[in-house]
């Protein structure tokens, strides 16, 4: 039995040498991260499952036709995969991602304390409502490093590894995005109050 603290890239060569529980502890690990990337960017449990499932399907294809090479960077390599997936399944459906928000996450969760009265709560609420319309007319490479980043509070190694771009990218992207929303924010004169 693997334990749990045996690094995924000897896990994943155990795999590869026949161990099929190997890949039961990877999977283990990973899904519940691989799994909440999915669903923050699809909100349907049951297409973020198809997706999941046909996230592993490639892995052990790729696993067992021996053609993986990613050493040691596992979680990156695997969550490269899911994303090129949800691209996959917008491209089918022509539907733009509706970004779920979760307490969590929410860009404005340090106003969200007690001491809000209903009224301020009702503001909170509409301005973050406003806020994620306005994200939406963000370009799509610019929207997905600000979601990944505000959102679901990923680093921008993490950004870097998922997209397959630079971190100095990423940083761009993200600048830009901020830039970008700021004057999509001046041009509907929306002025964001506490």
């Amino acid at each position: 039995m693997a334990d749990l603290h045996t690094p995924d890239a000897l896990l994943v060569k155990n795999y590869v040498e026949g161990n099929e529980a190997a890949l039961a502890t990877l999977i283990k690990r990973h899904e519940s991260k691989i799994y909440g990337f999915i669903y923050s960017k699809i909100a349907d449990r049951d297409i973020s499952n198809d997706i999941f499932q046909d996230t592993f399907i490639k892995v052990i294809k790729t696993l067992k036709g021996n053609s993986y090479n990613e050493e040691g960077k596992f979680l990156p390599w695997v969550m490269r995969i899911s994303h090129n997936l949800i691209v996959d399944h917008f491209r089918k459906t022509k539907k733009m991602p509706m970004y779920r928000e979760t307490e969590e996450f929410s860009i404005f969760s340090i106003m969200s304390d007690d001491s809000l009265t209903i009224e301020g709560k009702m503001i909170v609420d509409q301005v973050e409502l406003d806020l994620k319309k306005l994200v939406e007319e963000l370009p799509d490479d610019q929207k997905e490093v600000l979601v990944m980043r505000m959102y679901q509070d990923m680093s921008f190694k993490e950004i870097s590894e998922i997209t397959g771009v630079s971190i100095n990218t990423a940083l761009g992207r993200m600048r830009y995005a901020l830039m970008n929303l700021r004057k999509i924010i001046d041009k509907h004169q929306i002025i964001l109050t506490n």
